[in-house]
């Protein structure tokens, strides 16, 4: 047996260790949905950053960065920044005045069926979209990593997709906080090694490892050039090069405070004091991680090279490709199972978070007006889609392939995210005019105009065809979703959705009411 699935097959043994302890305490929608809102301050962090640092976070930041020098390290920039927002805006509000998904936030003062309906939409769609990505990186790269194993890119994505909906149907939201917390230990492990392995391949001296990314040579369209990767330009060229870095900036910084495998993290804390000191964990940990990137990149352009990560795997195998250069095969093997670790982690949250959502926002609160017929019959309809929305992953990933454009898929959920949820959380819990309308309007069109802006643009159809010339489309995007909402809500009234602003301002900044509103 090799040592990559050796490793692998040991994760997993853990994890489903994990699911079988949390299964028997995850007993009503509470414990379900929420962990029974158990989970301290120091768990929520780690196990934020664990559902944030994803595959395309570990494997393709640090290959943007070998292949792309500083172009790609701006990709770490925006995904560490946009923790400000949740901490200065969404965190505390949201865990006051929701119960398990952001709807509840929603449907607090406006009309619950047409918001709760909508959101439910967007949830799903982000959540899809983000989840197949993983899917598809899964199947290539843990094909790949495990190719003398005789593993398939069809068998990876369907071992990790049965993992996946293991983890959420048994165990809930406590067997995913603590896969997500053992993915974010060995990740945080890995990542700290690997960089002090580079720095000490260079002796510690900072002055001759940025030297050597200053002078980094390898063959382009057949041609030897030398370039300096601390110099802007590989990526991002004119004409649209900036607007294109400030487009994908916005939709990371805000985008990010509208995920909601994120957004249903601050729902597992017992109150919104914790759900601040969670985020703080977070934020440590996350820009410790984003840093650290900039050894892994780099590292891998000086000490690997381009051409042969090139030519054994391509771009995301730049880390993996330089754990084995500095440290040999069995480093290789732990490199390969934490980025293994990362899939099955954000997967998990993914697949709970759409769930959640269309168990409680759509089956319980739209089709049902509130009530469930039965008890316990909330979990069960989350159980039941967790297994349909695993195959509906899995299925579309198998079908797409392994050369499928997963950066495009991962930059379409953030950009969803920050032009349909965002507008209309922020506009719910600072307008006291914001209405029914209004919400139903922002998350329509800013559903449709980012979908749309990307599938006109040059990741869908070549930069040559693009009728929208940018990758991302959140600088157009996210003004619509916020224009949508804010015409909607200026041309019609609601009086009772005014009315009720003033006790949601109280609760969101207090938390008053919270305790037994959730309880209740």
């Amino acid at each position: 047996m090799s040592t990559p699935l050796l490793m692998f097959l040991l994760f997993i043994a853990v994890t489903l260790a994990i699911t079988y302890w949390a299964s028997g305490r995850s007993k009503g929608a509470s414990a379900y949905f929420a962990a029974s809102r158990r989970v301290t301050g120091w768990q929520n962090g780690i196990a934020v950053a664990g559902d944030y640092m994803s595959a395309a976070s570990f494997l393709g930041i640090a290959g943007l960065i070998a292949f792309q020098g500083y172009d790609g390290f701006m990709y770490s920039v925006g995904w560490l920044v946009a923790y400000l927002t949740v901490l200065f805006v969404v965190a505390e509000p949201l865990r006051n005045a929701g119960k398990y998904t952001m709807a509840d936030v929603l449907a607090y003062r406006l009309n619950p069926r047409p918001v709760r309906a909508m959101a439910a939409l967007s949830t799903l769609t982000v959540s899809t979209f983000y989840m197949i990505a993983q899917m598809v990186g899964a199947g290539a790269l843990v094909s790949l990593l495990l190719k003398g194993s005789g593993v398939t890119f069809h068998g990876a994505v369907v071992g990790v997709g049965v993992l996946m909906i293991v983890y959420v149907v048994f165990g809930g939201m406590l067997a995913t906080t603590w896969v997500q917390i053992v993915k974010a230990v060995l990740l945080m492990g890995g990542t700290i090694l690997l960089s002090v392995l580079v720095l000490a391949h260079f002796h510690f001296d900072l002055g001759a490892f940025f030297d050597a990314v200053t002078r980094v040579t390898y063959h382009d369209k057949g041609v030897e050039v030398t370039k300096n990767f601390l110099q802007p330009g590989l990526r991002y060229k004119p004409p649209y090069g900036a607007l294109d870095l400030i487009s994908l900036g916005l939709a990371l910084i805000l985008g990010t405070a509208g995920l909601p495998h994120i957004l249903v993290r601050f729902y597992t804390v017992p109150d919104a004091k914790t759900a601040r000191i969670s985020v703080v964990w977070a934020m440590v940990l996350i820009g410790g991680f984003y840093i650290m990137t900039t050894f892994l990149g780099f590292g891998a352009a000086t000490i690997v090279g381009r051409d042969f990560i090139d030519s054994h795997g391509g771009v995301n195998m730049s880390a993996p490709l330089l754990a084995q250069a500095v440290a040999g095969d069995v480093f290789f093997a732990f490199i390969s199972a934490v980025a293994f670790a990362t899939i099955l982690a954000v997967v998990a949250g993914l697949t709970i978070s759409a769930s959640t959502s269309f168990a409680h926002d759509f089956y319980t609160n739209v089709i049902h007006r509130g009530t469930e017929r039965s008890p316990g019959e909330e979990v069960r309809v989350a159980r039941i889609t967790a297994f349909v929305v695993g195959a509906i992953a899995i299925a579309i990933a198998i079908v797409l392939g392994p050369k499928a454009n997963v950066a495009f898929l991962v930059g379409l959920a953030f950009a969803v995210a920050a032009s349909a949820n965002l507008p209309v959380i922020v506009l719910s819990l600072f307008w006291r005019r914001f209405n029914t309308a209004g919400a139903v309007s922002g998350l329509a069109c800013g559903l449709v105009a980012s979908i749309v802006l990307i599938l006109l643009g040059p990741g869908v159809r070549g930069a040559e065809r693009a009728v929208f010339p940018l990758e991302n489309p959140g600088i157009l995007s996210i003004p619509i979703g916020f224009l949508g909402a804010v015409v909607a809500t200026l041309l019609t009234r609601e009086p009772a959705a005014e009315q009720r602003y003033n006790e949601l301002l109280v609760r969101a900044n207090t938390g008053l009411g919270a305790e037994r509103a959730v309880n209740g």
